[in-house]
């Protein structure tokens, strides 16, 4: 990042708690910010571009990634056209999901942020949940940062989202000088 992001990326396994960061950082921040998870792509997806199996395995039909990569340029788009968006995605495919959202991202100030949480933090949360096949959220915890690159990263096994999304905002405001807004 080398100015006033306006794009947030988090990147974390299933059940991390990037969308209640997202959430966070919407009431923390000084302007309004669009938050998007790829939650919403895959929702809006036929059965025919993405399943997972029941020990939560994710596998990708053959029309996913021209789906994908026009939601990423719809999304960067919007930044583009004045819009500051916080990306809650998970990175499956390490440096090159990352590389994804690079192309698309290209020319804008992005903060690449890793979401990190204890897999058997994760693990219980997911059963909580409940809306989650049981194992992704394990298997996911530590090999979607493999080999990814990050200006900083918040850990959310024991952290609230309004502490993660606190340190966000001063990292931001070191790197800026501007002062965060106090939550709604």
């Amino acid at each position: 990042m080398t100015g006033d992001p306006t794009v947030i990326v988090l990147n974390g396994g299933s059940s991390s708690g990037k969308s209640s960061l997202a959430r966070s950082l919407q009431e923390l921040l000084p302007d309004p910010w669009l938050a998007f998870s790829v939650d919403t792509l895959v929702d809006a997806m036929p059965s025919s571009c993405i399943t997972f199996t029941p020990d939560g395995e994710v596998h990708l039909g053959p029309r996913f990634g021209e789906l994908e990569e026009a939601w990423m340029a719809g999304v960067a788009s919007m930044v583009r056209s004045g819009a500051r968006v916080i990306i809650d995605d998970v990175f499956l495919s390490g440096p090159a999901s990352q590389e994804r959202w690079r192309v698309p991202l290209t020319g804008l100030d992005v903060l690449w942020v890793g979401v990190r949480c204890d897999p058997e933090v994760s693990a219980r949360r997911e059963g909580e949940r409940g809306d989650r096949p049981i194992g992704m959220a394990r298997s996911q915890a530590t090999m979607v940062h493999e080999g990814v690159v990050y200006d900083m990263e918040v850990d959310t096994s024991f952290m609230s989202a309004d502490d993660c999304a606190q340190l966000i905002a001063k990292w931001m405001n070191r790197q800026t000088g501007e002062t965060p807004h106090e939550p709604h």
